[in-house]
């Protein structure tokens, strides 16, 4: 009798069992907040703090659009100004919470003894 119970070591080898090799895996992918963007494998770190940079900068721009159109007339909805504003706060603030992090980062490994 073997380890795995009733079923012989010789009944287990002789199962038709196919390999893994070709099988391709589903990519699963969390779902992106409105705004971010996500970076290739392949892209460096530059490259991703670069476009969360740009992020910022682009919600930035649009906050600054949409107030002159509303304080010019041009805009009525007072409403879309003040989200916009607010979406541009947040993701600046996220932006100096990434970078004190990674300064904090920097400076615990540059204390680290060698």
């Amino acid at each position: 009798m073997s380890v795995i119970g009733s079923i012989s070591p010789a009944a287990i080898t002789a199962l038709p069992l196919k390999s893994l090799d070709g099988v391709q895996k589903p990519a699963i992918a969390a779902p992106m907040p409105d705004g971010m963007r996500q970076a290739p494998p392949s892209a460096s770190f530059g490259s991703v703090l670069e476009g969360l940079v740009s992020t910022v900068a682009e919600k930035q721009a649009v906050s600054t659009d949409l107030t002159k159109q509303v304080l010019l007339g041009n805009h009525d909805q007072l409403h879309q100004s003040v989200i916009a504003m607010q979406e541009a706060s947040v993701a600046f603030s996220l932006m100096v919470e990434v970078r004190n992090k990674l300064v904090e980062s920097y400076q615990e490994l540059m204390r680290m003894q060698v």
